[in-house]
């Protein structure tokens, strides 16, 4: 029977009486599939109209499935017969070749058809479907917060004003606050939603909008809090790893050396308390004292310290959020942990436990300069019966651009959202 595939034109090479089209399709996302134009086959007229087409038509061919164990896919295409269904109004700008970041980045409309993207986009999909596998599994409930808010989750200077009635509203910077409350409706939630931070960092790690998978459960302490982290991540990586079409696509990117990633479904993680960290820092000679907010160069070199992922914990209660628990045995530190991961990436899971004492809470709310009448309705959650509670928020993104290795975060959003964009779309 003859196999039907609709695609795109990558690449093309003729050879004689012989045209070979490199397709992205939409039958084998994420390989790039050969048909061979053969003239004894299709004839004189139509193997010179194919050996014309420009890269980006589209095109439906009929043809045999041809064993071709030189291709990665392993099989190719003899084209029987074909159907044009658009050309190209002009050149495509991109071309089948690597570009350069400056071609991407204006172009990144039309870059995210690139094979290496394809990959990318394969892979952030499959990992947000095993972090959701793992919730369902551990009887956990995904709700939808929202993207609106009246008040900054983080700190202020990072809110993006929108206007809402003739009013001030925000792009949520994270969904953690509402899902405190509803987990007093479902005990233990999660959820996907887009954050947004008006920061104009210029690393490799940063974006202006992400995506945020966030989750709160009632009765969670601090300990929990960690070993849960170890298993939801760790079990994400396992699955990847025993996908094969990821796993290969993993393999590609980072050259068959997946020694790290296989480290990392061993738990539980590294723990490195703040002190400790410190104290590391001091000895590899980077001028750090305690109460300094460790930033992307200081985690870089405490991740290459370790193999595994890092539970990097007991921060100084100065450098967190005013939400983050107080240690009653060392109040002058809260109960919040940063994932760190290995091989220079650093954070990509912010957590902790949260403050449930209402006089607590009212006063950090305070010493933060924040106005006690904007989160009135959080003090509320306290108010009127609470319960010690725990969550935390991991980086789609980060956690994409290490999974492949990738140098840049920008590459694993198809538009990616930087504060130096002058060309928005």
């Amino acid at each position: 029977m003859d196999l039907i595939i609709h695609g795109w034109i990558v690449r093309k090479r003729v050879h004689g009486g012989i045209v070979f089209l490199d397709l992205r399709t939409l039958e084998y996302p994420g390989e790039i599939i050969q048909a061979v134009f053969k003239e004894d086959i299709i004839g004189k007229e139509k193997l010179e109209e194919i050996s014309k087409l420009p890269l980006e038509t589209s095109i439906i061919i009929r043809g045999e499935k041809v064993r071709n164990p030189r291709l990665k896919i392993g099989f190719e295409i003899l084209a029987k017969d074909y159907k044009i269904t658009q050309k190209p109004l002009e050149e495509f700008p991109l071309g089948p070749k690597e570009h350069g970041v400056e071609a991407i980045m204006k172009y990144k409309h039309l870059s995210i058809r690139l094979p290496r993207y394809v990959k990318v986009w394969l892979i952030k999909e499959k990992v947000l479907k095993y972090f959701r596998e793992w919730f369902e599994k551990n009887g956990w409930h995904e709700v939808t917060p929202p993207i609106l808010v009246s008040s900054a989750c983080e700190e202020t200077t990072t809110l993006f004003e929108v206007g809402w009635f003739g009013n001030k509203a925000y792009l949520s910077q994270s969904a953690q606050l509402y899902l405190e409350a509803m987990i007093f409706s479902l005990g233990k939630v999660w959820s996907l939603t887009p954050s947004f931070r008006a920061e104009k960092s210029r690393t490799r790690r940063h974006l202006c909008e992400y995506w945020h998978l966030e989750w709160e459960a009632a009765w969670m302490g601090f300990e929990k809090l960690m070993k849960m982290i170890d298993e939801f991540v760790s079990y994400c990586i396992r699955r990847l790893l025993e996908d094969r079409e990821a796993r290969k696509i993993i393999e590609e990117f980072r050259g068959k050396d997946i020694k790290i990633l296989e480290l990392a479904t061993e738990t539980p993680y590294e723990r490195v308390s703040y002190d400790e960290a410190i104290e590391i820092l001091q000895k590899k000679g980077l001028d750090v004292k305690w109460g300094d907010d460790l930033g992307a160069d200081e985690e870089r070199e405490l991740t290459l310290e370790f193999e595994k992922p890092i539970h990097l914990h007991h921060f100084p209660r100065i450098i967190k959020a005013f939400y983050m628990k107080v240690d009653r045995n060392r109040p002058e530190t809260v109960l919040g942990t940063d994932l760190l991961l290995p091989e220079g990436y650093g954070e990509v899971i912010g957590a902790g436990e949260r403050e449930d004492d209402y006089e607590i809470l009212l006063q950090k709310i305070k010493e933060f300069g924040l106005n006690p009448k904007d989160y009135q309705w959080y003090l509320d959650l306290r108010k009127y019966g609470s319960v010690p509670h725990s969550g935390g928020g991991l980086g789609v993104e980060r956690f994409v651009m290490w999974i492949l290795k990738l140098p840049h975060i920008r590459e694993t959003q198809p538009f990616p959202r930087l504060a130096r964009d002058k060309r928005f779309i």
